[in-house]
């Protein structure tokens, strides 16, 4: 079995999340400047081995496409043509932002380390990853 990976796309950075090869555990991976996560991508999936690709889906609270989502589908396009072979799923993202501020107030996090925005970003990617593993 291989790992599922998470993104959780962002204009400046992403959040990374994974599984472990069972597909039991979602963990945070790292968050990666978006302009250099393609890079990252083909060296991670060179050494591991993902047999799917979660990308979030960002949403309206009325079901439609959030302004972000043209900014995903040119990264979307590019995905699929750099990794083929590898299938990839949309997955609903609202409140995982909010989810995620809230993980970090519910762990005890001081006021200073909840405004580091790449900690939430890692964190919501590893909620997307866990409500999909959840919904399987």
């Amino acid at each position: 079995m291989g790992r599922i990976l998470a993104l959780d796309f962002g204009k400046v950075r992403t959040g990374i999340a994974v599984t472990d090869e069972l597909q039991i555990i979602a963990s945070g991976l790292k968050t990666v400047a978006t302009n250099e996560l393609l890079t990252f991508l083909k060296t991670y999936l060179q050494k591991e081995n993902v047999e799917l690709i979660l990308l979030g889906k960002p949403k309206q609270m009325d079901n439609t496409d959030s302004e972000s989502e043209v900014l995903i589908q040119p990264f979307l396009e590019r995905l699929e043509k750099n990794f083929p072979k590898i299938p990839i799923k949309r997955v609903d993202e609202r409140f995982t932002s909010k989810m995620a501020f809230q993980t970090m107030i519910d762990s005890g996090l001081k006021k200073k380390q909840r405004r580091n925005k790449a900690l939430v970003d890692e964190i919501s990617a590893t909620i997307i990853l866990q409500s999909y593993l959840y919904n399987q």
